[in-house]
């Protein structure tokens, strides 16, 4: 018998995804009792970027998209092909293409799992959100211009009560 094979994908990808989830929290966690709040928030960014540079090359082989993107719709076909395999239903996130260079990012309030998990830790007050820095991080990566607003200092989530960020990049069609 081949587990594969009996296993739905969508539950595979959350099964995969709250092991890699996991994974992410517990490390986090260490690195901020063994280091500190701020050297661990300073290891986890620099940890996402270097993540991100890698995940971006292999999303992009994986959807077979081009190297480089030259409309905004190529790069929001890559969006939905990278969210199609990463986002699970546990992560409660919500991303929208409300218009030509524009996307969206909202999570519900209580709904971020990283807010959730950081929060239950007790480290939320410390927090530099590595979410919003992994979708940086791919936009940097495929060397696109952007302009995120707000800009994120700590975790909105808890300063603000909800996250909701806009993106606006600069392509010509």
């Amino acid at each position: 018998m081949n587990a594969l094979e009996l296993i739905d994908k969508k539950d595979l990808k959350e099964f995969l995804s709250k092991g890699w989830i996991t994974h992410d929290a517990m490390w986090y966690y260490n690195a901020v009792n063994e280091c500190g709040i701020e050297m661990g928030n300073k290891l986890n960014l620099s940890a996402i970027q270097m993540m991100a540079a890698l995940e971006v090359k292999r999303l992009k082989k994986i959807l077979g998209t081009r190297d480089k993107f030259e409309r905004f719709d190529e790069l929001a076909e890559f969006i939905n092909g990278a969210y199609d395999l990463i986002i699970t239903d546990f992560m409660k996130a919500s991303f929208t293409f409300p218009e030509m260079n524009v996307f969206e990012c909202k999570w519900v309030k209580d709904g971020c799992f990283a807010y959730q998990g950081v929060k239950n830790m007790g480290f939320i007050e410390g927090y530099q959100c590595g979410v919003m820095h992994r979708i940086n991080c791919w936009f940097d990566s495929l060397d696109i211009k952007y302009v995120m607003e707000p800009k994120i200092e700590g975790c909105l989530m808890q300063s603000q009560g909800s996250c909701h960020i806009t993106y606006r990049f600069f392509f010509d069609k």
